[in-house]
């Protein structure tokens, strides 16, 4: 396996990334490598300049405070091991622990997975879920925000323009006492999940639902927040009849088929995935909240 013919450029500023970006046709930035490479080796993409990030020192920085922010270019590796970021979002790393192996994500970049946008990848279903604001760059020093739910359109499809990079990742950090889990279903672990589920929530003083959060992905194009879910629950205890509300929201999100499982198996998954998020979520946010009585 071979990729067509390309050539290299190795920029060292964003700036400096966003103006070759700009006036390069058919300009590629390359990330961890993790997804682009192979697919230039199977020459499903085919660039003709790659544009290497991996020299743009600015790119890479984790930053806690009222926000959680992230440099593009921060390896998975690094987000995993955070203790910012096992405080204050530790949903980031549960699910961060099923993405591939150590070896990639010692490459990975939270930035290279939310671009590469594939449908069954968890950071850009954690990052929905999270309600994530995403920076990116252009030619000129033009830079422009947009929300998660904003940029990802559509299959393997993000709304940064060609001479765009994404620089930054925002994440308002959920109270102290919130509960979350990460669940998902893969053949193997470190494959893609054929299903997996979210859930961030907080609860009242009586134990009811006070705020929700829950996304699915592995069944369409790109994750999909329960929103009417979200709402209907509030004010809500977490029991039998609130899990199979739960799971029949999940399993009315329209689902692909593919060779490793059909469209009925994957709502199947995802409605058992959400109820069983949903009732750790609900236990870890009671033990949160009795530690900071």
């Amino acid at each position: 396996m071979k990729p067509a013919p390309f050539a290299y450029h190795d920029p060292t500023t964003v700036a400096e990334a966003a103006d070759l970006l700009g006036r390069l046709d058919n300009a590629r930035p390359l990330a961890g490598g993790q997804s682009l490479v192979p697919m230039m080796n199977f020459r499903f993409v085919t660039p003709d300049h790659l544009v290497d990030l991996n020299g743009v020192a600015e790119l890479a920085f984790i930053r806690s405070g009222q926000t959680l922010s992230f440099g593009a270019m921060t390896r998975q590796s690094d987000i995993e091991f955070s203790g910012d970021v096992a405080r204050n979002c530790p949903i980031i790393l549960e699910a961060l622990l099923q993405v591939g192996h150590r070896q990639t994500r010692n490459r990975g970049t939270l930035g290279g997975s939310l671009c590469h946008l594939d449908p069954a990848a968890e950071m850009p279903a954690v990052m929905t879920l999270l309600d994530a604001t995403l920076h990116a760059a252009g030619p000129g020093g033009r830079t422009r925000a947009m929300e998660m739910a904003d940029f990802a359109l559509g299959y393997m499809t993000t709304a940064l323009q060609p001479d765009e990079l994404l620089t930054r990742i925002d994440v308002k950090p959920w109270p102290e006492s919130h509960g979350s889990a990460w669940r998902e279903f893969a053949r193997r672990h470190g494959d893609f999940a054929l299903a997996s589920a979210g859930v961030i929530l907080t609860l009242d003083a009586r134990g009811d639902i006070d705020r929700l959060a829950v996304v699915i992905a592995g069944l369409g194009p790109t994750p999909t927040r329960l929103a009417d879910f979200e709402a209907g629950a509030h004010g809500a205890a977490v029991n039998d009849d609130l899990i199979a509300a739960a799971a029949s929201a999940a399993k009315s999100v329209e689902a692909m088929d593919d060779i490793h499982g059909s469209s009925a198996y994957r709502q199947h998954l995802a409605g058992v995935l959400v109820g069983r998020a949903l009732r750790v979520a609900a236990e870890r946010a009671r033990e949160r909240s009795a530690a900071h009585v």
